[in-house]
């Protein structure tokens, strides 16, 4: 894989180095006329930043290149809309800032983010672009009202700029979410590479991920000049504080049985159960809903439009199950999920750690239930409590609400 990095080199050059600037940027950012920025952060709710906030944000409004890992739910996307925000002078015409990720849900989320972050910058416009919506509506939007930020999955960006219908000239800022599933696949490599190549040499790179693995890091970096770089090599660390976890072993045959009592017996606010296919989303919400359960599913098999209207449907709290497959296993912030059910098990550590982190987070309390149900499903598990250094127990006949209900 090293190798095939090597070949493919994103720059041979030197990237612009930011030093230099430092000083100039610091009297930007406490300039009394600077962008209103912390006005949106309190607005929003944002009183006392993370770590990982703390850590970045001075950074990231400096200019600087930033390669950051921490947990889910601990606010990375804040980092990179508000450094941006707080940098951006908008022009008419030109993108100023592009913001790739791997999925169009979270593409969706990002651009809500931005919005919500931009409302004391009324000129500011933001877009979203991803596959699934035809091609030309996003021809129109760029070349009547061109946005300022853009957000987006690389298969469609890399088609808007290579047509010349989106000009990266301009871009400023070059940031990557969940940068590891994005750089790990070849294809998508390519394309970001691609794209890459297409913004000017003199531009700020953010990467940000829950997990990134000691190999992919330095592909991250042939991105970057002399990047800030935060992880949390403590992978204990990774694991969510104040969420509580348990398995069940039983047969396959015994799962629909058992969620259906745990439904009834738990508090939730919202809850969201992880199934491994399309089809097994499907028929599993069908039998939910025919038992009466406030449910919906979310899967790869939808169109685009039906994705996001039941997206939204849940996170604004009209239905309080949901059912998905690992599409939603990533980046999706819905705050008043306290429940992750695992009805199937994940294939990896990573995933369950991204799935998990649906409940419990920015360190709130919540609750994950993983159904066990082969030799291979109790690996996985032993993986997870090894690796995150967290001991599982297997569910207790009575759990206490206080555990994992916020009071």
């Amino acid at each position: 894989m090293m190798g095939e990095a090597k070949e493919n080199d994103v720059y041979e050059e030197e990237l612009l180095d930011y030093e230099e600037d430092d000083d100039k940027a610091l009297d930007a950012s406490s300039n009394a006329n600077a962008k209103p920025a912390a006005d949106a952060s309190q607005d929003c709710g944002f009183e006392h930043p993370s770590e990982v906030q703390h850590e970045c944000i001075p950074q990231a409004i400096l200019g600087m290149d930033v390669i950051c890992q921490a947990k889910s739910g601990m606010g990375k996307t804040a980092v990179f809309v508000l450094s941006s925000l707080q940098q951006i002078d908008p022009t008419a015409g030109q993108v100023a800032a592009l913001v790739l990720c791997h999925t169009r849900e979270l593409a969706y989320q990002i651009c809500n983010e931005f919005e919500r972050f931009s409302k004391f910058l009324p000129e500011l416009k933001v877009a979203v672009f991803y596959g699934g919506v035809h091609i030309k509506k996003h021809q129109d939007l760029l070349k009547n009202d061109c946005p300022h930020i853009v957000v987006g999955t690389p298969g469609r960006i890399l088609a808007l700029a290579r047509d010349k219908d989106l000009s990266l000239k301009n871009v400023r800022h070059f940031i990557l979410d969940e940068c590891d599933k994005m750089l790990e696949s070849l294809d998508m490599r390519r394309d970001v590479q691609e794209i890459f190549k297409m913004t000017p040499h003199d531009k700020q790179v953010m990467m940000f991920s829950a997990t990134l693995s000691k190999e992919i890091r330095p592909i991250c970096k042939k991105f970057m000049q002399d990047p800030m770089e935060i992880y949390v090599d403590d992978e204990a660390k990774l694991t969510l504080h104040g969420l509580v976890q348990h398995y069940i072993k039983l047969t396959e045959s015994e799962k629909n049985r058992k969620l259906n009592d745990l439904l009834d017996a738990l508090d939730f606010n919202q809850v969201v159960i992880f199934v491994k296919s399309v089809s097994r989303a499907a028929e599993l919400n069908k039998l939910l809903c025919e038992c009466n359960f406030p449910s919906i599913c979310i899967h790869s098999g939808m169109t685009q439009e039906e994705r996001l209207t039941r997206y939204k449907n849940f996170k604004e709290g009209h239905k309080r199950i949901l059912v998905a497959t690992d599409l939603v296993g990533r980046g999706i912030d819905i705050e008043r999920v306290n429940i992750v059910i695992n009805y199937d098990m994940p294939d990896s550590a990573d995933t369950y750690l991204h799935r998990v982190g649906r409940a419990g987070r920015f360190g709130t309390k919540g609750l994950a239930i993983t159904f066990v149900s082969s030799a291979s499903d109790s690996d996985v598990l032993n993986q997870v409590q090894e690796r995150f250094e967290v001991d599982i127990k297997e569910l207790p006949e009575q759990i206490d609400t206080s555990t994992y209900m916020p009071s």
